[in-house]
């Protein structure tokens, strides 16, 4: 059954490191903020095991490893951008790396690789089953850990969001129907050609099996592709007709490809869709199916959209309390509501303050702000600005001014519905609450001073490290779950590298007392003594017992 690891590793007598190495060696190596020891600490000790016990059997499922280091070895692998190889490669032989695992023996073994792919095709196949990712939760639990020993307000929160593409190539319609096909014909290939079904399709099988469908674009005209892309509709409505999901895992997806591009007209004929009938979240890949396609501001990306949300309280620490990852059509406003829960949960502080871009901007997203008391700050909001500046007074009198000429417009309410309207050269002019609303806010906006809009531009920078190994905007894995798990691997290692700067700063001060101000500076320091002893406690390679507190 499973069981729990100890977060206490225990040193053998003739396999400890430290015994082999040179005195500046072995210094470095004990260093209570070196970040091998610091990454032990604030990341691989963070991790709850039992979050994962849902995916071993009650009686008799057991991890072949402690679920704690394979997660940290993912956390290493994303944040150093390491492949598979060299994840391992380092793991094996790097006493650093070693050391921040928690092997902390020269005999200590690294999990192997079937069992580390293991470990995340089952975190996978679970979300498929349950809607939870297990790596979220993870995370989270991490994070909440870490805000409370270094007393992270987030009183002050910030979020933006970036496009990554999926790990596909770029198909064109007869592509993207000739490679479903194909891949669901390898699926049930032994009975293929036997299939009464398909007897008079067998060319056009023989023929499709043969090449793949890029080939078949390079070497033939537009008007051969039309003609052949209308066959491969015929061909897949009969495959759809004589198998069934139990044949293929491509099933669906064939199916799913086949309303999508085609369609069926008064005569009971298949014709291809119109270009402009197919929709962004259409499928993309038949390799990933969940990802979607868009175009914003001529970057065309076939993918996903990744949100982060971040406190950003002054100097202090900062951190990233969660991640959002949904298909790529998936407009900006609709992350705001669910970052400001991830905030809620992790951090010590009512939320005070939001600053976000245009982008998120939603009646909806305003109601929530208004109903938690929330200041929300955006520096600008979509659409250009009106000729006409509106101002409701409490005594719901509307003044309507005209910002080319300053003239106070005369304003005539209408009483049978919620409008105002104003007499122009051109005729009437109506203004409903939302145009108001809309006005309030740029008014607002307006008045908000550059430092603290430069508050919410800053976010853009933890946005490119999320992403600082993928500089084409495009990743390594394919579908949503994937990527879920690697933006909050990545999220991981973005906190606990801020982390250790943020300790390495305080290190640096010489003088205690002098620099406490204020309650949560007092706060703040005692955290950083808690966590130093904690580090020293935690530190299976001391030689002697001195206690070096951290100098602030």
């Amino acid at each position: 059954m499973f069981k729990a690891t100890t977060t206490e590793p225990q040193l053998g007598i003739f396999s400890n490191p430290s015994m082999l190495l040179s005195r500046k060696s072995e210094t470095f190596y004990e260093k209570q903020d070196a970040w091998h020891n610091l990454f032990r600490v604030q990341v691989t000790s963070r991790i709850d095991e039992s979050i994962c016990k849902p995916l071993f059997a009650e009686q008799t499922g057991a991890p072949n490893a402690p679920i704690r280091v394979l997660i940290a070895m993912m956390a290493l692998k994303e944040g150093n951008g390491w492949s598979d190889e060299q994840l391992f490669e380092q793991c094996r032989f790097n006493l650093l790396v070693r050391s921040a695992l928690g092997l902390v023996n020269m005999d200590d073994c690294v999990p192997v690789e079937s069992t580390y792919y293991l470990l995340r095709k089952r975190v996978v196949e679970y979300e498929k089953d349950n809607e939870i990712n297990l790596i979220e939760k993870t995370m989270s639990s991490i994070t909440k850990g870490q805000a409370v020993d270094f007393a992270v307000s987030g009183k002050s929160i910030r979020m933006d969001s970036k496009l990554l593409g999926s790990n596909i190539a770029w198909y064109t319609r007869y592509e993207l129907i000739h490679e479903t096909i194909r891949l669901f014909c390898e699926d049930v290939r032994e009975i293929l050609f036997t299939h009464p079904l398909l007897a008079t399709q067998k060319e056009v099988l023989e023929n499709l099996l043969k090449e793949t469908g890029n080939k078949v674009v390079y070497r033939s005209s537009q008007d051969e592709v039309k003609t052949k892309m209308q066959q491969l509709g015929i061909l897949a409505s009969h495959l759809i007709e004589a198998f069934n999901p139990a044949n293929s895992k491509h099933y669906t997806t064939l199916s799913r490809v086949f309303s999508e591009q085609f369609k069926i007209n008064e005569d009971k004929i298949i014709i291809t869709r119109n270009k402009e009938e197919i929709k962004s979240d259409s499928v993309q890949s038949p390799h990933d199916t969940d990802c979607n396609y868009r175009n914003k501001d001529g970057n065309q990306i076939k993918g996903y959209s990744i949100n982060a949300t971040e406190s950003c309280d002054g100097e202090g620490l900062n951190l990233i309390c969660g991640v959002d990852v949904r298909v790529v059509s998936t407009p900006d406003n609709d992350f705001l509501q669910n970052g400001v829960k991830q905030a809620k949960e992790i951090f010590l502080d009512t939320i005070k303050h939001l600053h976000t871009d245009g982008a998120y901007h939603s009646p909806d997203n305003q109601c929530l702000c208004k109903e938690e008391n929330i200041d929300w700050l955006i520096n600008a909001i979509q659409g250009a600005k009106g000729r006409f500046d509106l101002l409701l007074s409490e005594e719901n009198e509307l003044t309507i001014t005209d910002t080319q000429t300053g003239e106070i417009m005369e304003v005539t309410k209408l009483k049978k519905q919620e409008k105002w309207r104003i007499n122009t050269n051109n005729g009437y002019k109506y203004f409903t609450e939302k145009e108001i609303t809309a006005s309030a806010l740029r008014r607002k906006i307006a008045a908000i001073p550059q430092v603290t809009l430069n508050k919410r531009n800053n976010v853009e920078a933890t946005i490119f490290q999320i992403g600082f190994h993928y500089p084409n905007d495009k990743s390594r894995y394919r579908g949503l779950i994937k990527h879920k798990m690697w933006a909050n691997i990545r999220c991981m290692w973005v906190n606990f590298v801020r982390i250790k700067l943020f300790v390495t700063k305080l290190n640096k001060k010489t003088l205690f007392w002098p620099n406490l101000g204020s309650y949560r500076s007092l706060l703040t320091q005692f955290s950083i003594c808690i966590m130093s002893f904690k580090l020293f406690l935690s530190n299976p390679i001391r030689s002697s017992l001195k206690l070096n507190l951290i100098r602030i």
